[in-house]
């Protein structure tokens, strides 16, 4: 396995924490990690975990980046919760192409609240989403919780 970067040219994540402060997906700053809505999300609120270094699998990770993506993530379902009092959800990582990764070398959590009925069809029919709220009224939602999540 090769050394991480810590930024790679053209990924979507390395440059979104390149723009943080003035990224509008970006719902949460970590010391090792941020969180970021998903900007073709399945449902409201699709969140994905990132960790600041370009790492495209768990083994590259350090502890402290490791320990900070599954805080951010238990944090991200608290913060859903709160807000949109989903059913369920649906986390994961997709590490490497084989595995449907739409970002191949930078390693994300992706989180997604579920819902009762909410069978996606349109998305896998159709190749269109139905979403209920654009998506800086999600931003300003969930940073709100986070903010109250990540304080108690």
């Amino acid at each position: 396995m090769t050394e991480a970067s810590v930024e790679a040219p053209g990924c979507i994540f390395c440059e979104a924490l390149a723009q943080i402060d003035t990224e509008p997906l970006v719902v949460h700053r970590g010391q090792a990690a941020f969180v970021i809505l998903n900007k073709f999300p399945y449902n409201n609120g699709h969140l994905m975990v990132v960790p600041h270094r370009h790492v495209g699998w768990l083994g590259g990770l350090e502890r402290g980046e490791l320990d900070e993506i599954f805080v951010l993530t238990q944090a991200s379902e608290r913060a859903l919760r709160d807000v949109y009092r989903p059913h369920g959800f649906n986390m994961g990582l997709n590490l490497g192409k084989s595995a449907g990764a739409g970002v191949l070398d930078h390693l994300h959590v992706h989180v997604v609240p579920r819902w009762n009925g909410d069978t996606n069809f349109i998305s896998v029919v159709g190749e269109t989403r139905v979403l209920p709220e654009e998506l800086p009224a999600t931003a300003g939602k969930l940073r709100a919780a986070f903010q109250t999540v990540l304080s108690t």
